[in-house]
């Protein structure tokens, strides 16, 4: 007699370790973590995730800004998150509720340089959450700048 069994769950995998200073923590429902059931990751991690451009207006910053930052749905691939929801909150504690249905392909990134440069906490920065306002009509709502979450350091995937 013989028996096949198929298993759909994502296998987890152990990410690298950050050797920098974390500049965003992951938690929640992950397949692939690097310490205590979470995924940090420094600048270095973020870039080798590969780097994504936005030139757009924000209702923030004056004139057009060219932002560079991992996509969100490229980030929420590589930690193999499952959930329908994060929960991102800034350095300060606010947070805001985005659902992982905003993490498509020419959506969002997950910003940390603004013209070329590191985004300082004076700057919004170290890590912006930045939808591609001037591409799409559907990303200048007010729920979509709710979203758009500066001085981001931590998500919880729900």
């Amino acid at each position: 007699m013989l028996l096949f069994v198929s298993i759909n769950a994502a296998t987890a995998a152990e990410l690298d370790a950050p050797t920098g200073p974390v500049l965003l923590t992951i938690s929640g429902e992950l397949a692939n973590t690097n310490g205590d059931g979470t995924a940090a990751f420094d600048l270095e991690m973020l870039r080798a995730l590969g780097a994504t451009d936005i030139t757009t207006d924000t209702i923030w910053t004056p004139g057009t800004i060219t932002f560079t930052g991992v996509e969100l749905k490229t980030l929420l691939d590589h930690v193999g998150a499952s959930g329908d929801e994060i929960d991102a909150t800034a350095i300060n504690d606010y947070t805001v509720v985005i659902p992982v249905s905003d993490a498509v392909e020419g959506g969002p990134i997950v910003a940390y340089e603004m013209d070329g440069e590191l985004m300082s906490r004076r700057d919004k920065g170290p890590l912006w959450l930045i939808y591609p306002y001037s591409s799409n009509s559907e990303y200048r709502t007010e729920v979509i700048y709710s979203r758009s979450i500066w001085q981001l350091d931590r998500m919880a995937i729900k």
